[in-house]
């Protein structure tokens, strides 16, 4: 088992002599340009330097792309949270209603006319403006104006509200209100 590896693979077969000769010569080369580099200083120093200068650029781009990415996470876990948190609240306080109620109570959503069912006294609260509309997965649940605001705070789109109409001054109707609950 004496000699080099070199010997070794030869006898085994595993190489042949032609490849052993290219890399021999290829070390050679390699070995003449690291002499030269060090007789003149700064060849070898600049290729250093430029090697170290990109590869200090390459990981501040990459910390930079990994910082951005920890941001977009970061708030589309935050996003998930609050819209969980509205969720919840819908889920926790809605009222109600009972399968009775004859009322219907039509509401404008997503540039649509929706209907619920509602009772007398329900039917007043939402026009006084007491309930609010919470809307989960395109179902309706009404929900307390206390935490209609809550949830409107964080998700103005999972609440319609109804707004009372504001009277004109000048309006000579100002007095003849049309009642919610009118049937024609």
């Amino acid at each position: 088992m004496a000699g080099s590896l070199k010997d070794q693979l030869l006898k085994a077969g595993l190489a042949d002599q032609k490849k052993a000769k290219q890399i021999d010569t290829e070390k050679r080369k390699q070995k003449k340009q690291q002499t030269k580099a060090r007789k003149s200083g700064l060849a070898l120093d600049n290729q250093h330097a430029d090697l170290q200068a990109k590869l200090q650029q390459e990981r501040e781009e990459k910390r930079e792309k990994d910082r951005l990415l920890n941001q977009q996470r970061e708030a589309e876990k935050r996003e998930r949270e609050i819209t969980a948190q509205c969720r919840q609240m819908i889920q926790q306080q809605q009222v109600v209603v009972p399968d009775n109620a004859e009322v219907g109570y039509n509401f404008v959503y997503d540039k649509k006319i929706k209907k619920i069912y509602v009772t007398d006294t329900l039917q007043q609260q939402l026009s006084r403006g007491q309930l609010a509309i919470g809307v989960l997965d395109e179902k309706f649940y009404l929900v307390p104006d206390k935490f209609a605001d809550k949830i409107e705070q964080r998700r103005p789109e999972m609440v319609i509200r109804i707004e009372a109409e504001e009277t004109d001054e000048d309006d000579p109707y100002a007095d003849f209100k049309i009642p919610d609950d009118l049937m024609w």
